[in-house]
């Protein structure tokens, strides 16, 4: 395997799409650093020579990923929550932040259905 960016990329896909495997680059950006590597997009990782890697590792840390990425995403979710702005409430609350309906549609964020029994006469 091919170690970029501290991340294991998978050895038998195509380059631009291995690199997608680092938190914090997707397909276009993937496609941009490769560009800019001077690497084919079509080439697959195990056929890199150790040049061609090193250019790609040396592109990529033009970028902020992984590690760094992760803890300012942590941080500002941690901005929002000490504020007090609704944002934050919402990620406290453990709720839909994005105004997305939760009558019906919000399992994923609210946890799985209780079901509450019907009071008899």
């Amino acid at each position: 395997m091919a170690r970029i960016a501290g991340i294991d990329v998978p050895r038998n896909k195509r380059v631009v799409v291995s690199l997608t495997y680092i938190y914090g680059i997707g397909e276009s950006t993937s496609k941009k650093i490769l560009s800019e590597a001077g690497v084919s997009e079509d080439i697959r990782v195990k056929d890199l020579t150790e040049d061609e890697l090193n250019k790609i590792r040396q592109e990529v840390t033009n970028y902020q990923v992984e590690g760094d990425l992760r803890r300012d995403v942590q941080l500002n979710i941690r901005r929002l929550m000490d504020i007090g702005s609704y944002r934050g409430i919402r990620h406290r609350r453990g709720m839909p932040v994005r105004g997305q309906n939760t009558r019906n549609n919000a399992r994923t964020k609210k946890g799985r259905a209780r079901t509450v029994a019907k009071k008899k006469k």
